[in-house]
């Protein structure tokens, strides 16, 4: 470190850009702000400030009471109607799923809509964490239509729903509507991803039919920092018919 016009924290930010892009891995931890500071001859409010503008870039991410981290490679998905474990292994992670949850009872109103259910009549709802080589990747609440898998809550539910669907009752989701918007993440949720409360978080709500009747309505909170969609767009609108011409 040298004394001179470019300010010390604005050195040390480039010395940890270049660790972070060329020596520590993605994912790997960050040698304490104590260790820095004596590593580089500066005061821990130096790295700290230098640490601080590479987490705003999104180059480093600061995960509580664990330290600092170099960012992963954001996945990156396309929008389609496929399951979290068929996407995760088509990018060559291993896909791991936990079941936090689970349950059989009444949906609130607007799922019951989604579902056609008549009012109070009980659907299956599972709550679930998903996983990618091992790292939090989203957190999962869906309901299940009981009259398209009788006895769901009794399988095994730490894999693809979809293949189960598929395997066990014959179901093949053909359609889906889905609905994507950015938001915080609750306490539970950020604690669930391993990230602090109010993080990005992409949130996914998605229903799904096969044969034209509905199956699933699932809501999925997807880290931010991690996960990323990639969209085909066009220039005509949904549902909008080109004029032929003759």
């Amino acid at each position: 470190m040298r004394d001179g016009p470019v300010p010390k924290h604005a050195q040390l930010r480039e010395i940890l850009r270049e660790l972070a892009g060329k020596e520590i891995l993605p994912g790997a931890a960050l040698p304490s702000e104590r260790s820095l500071a004596e590593r580089f001859g500066v005061s821990r409010l130096t790295v700290r400030e230098a640490i601080g503008q590479l987490v705003t870039e999104g180059l480093l991410v600061r995960v509580r009471g664990k330290g600092t981290f170099t960012a992963r490679s954001r996945v990156d998905s396309s929008l389609h109607l496929a399951s979290f474990t068929e996407d995760i292994r088509l990018m060559g992670m291993v896909p791991e799923t936990e079941l936090l949850d689970r349950a059989e009872a009444a949906p609130p109103p607007e799922t019951a809509e989604a579902l056609k259910l008549a009012p109070e009549r009980a659907a299956y709802w599972l709550f679930r964490q998903r996983k990618a080589d091992g790292v939090p990747m989203a957190v999962e609440r869906s309901w299940y239509h009981p009259d398209h898998a009788p006895g769901l809550l009794d399988q095994d539910l730490t894999g693809s729903l979809y293949t189960l669907l598929t395997r066990t009752y014959g179901v093949v989701l053909e359609h889906g509507t889905q609905t994507v918007l950015a938001d915080g993440a609750d306490s539970g949720t950020a604690r669930l991803l391993g990230v602090p409360p109010g993080s990005a978080v992409l949130v996914f709500r998605r229903i799904s039919t096969a044969r034209g009747e509905p199956v699933e309505d699932t809501t999925s909170w997807y880290r931010g920092d991690l996960y990323q969609v990639t969209m085909q767009l066009t220039t005509e609108p949904p549902g909008h018919n080109r004029p032929s011409r003759r």
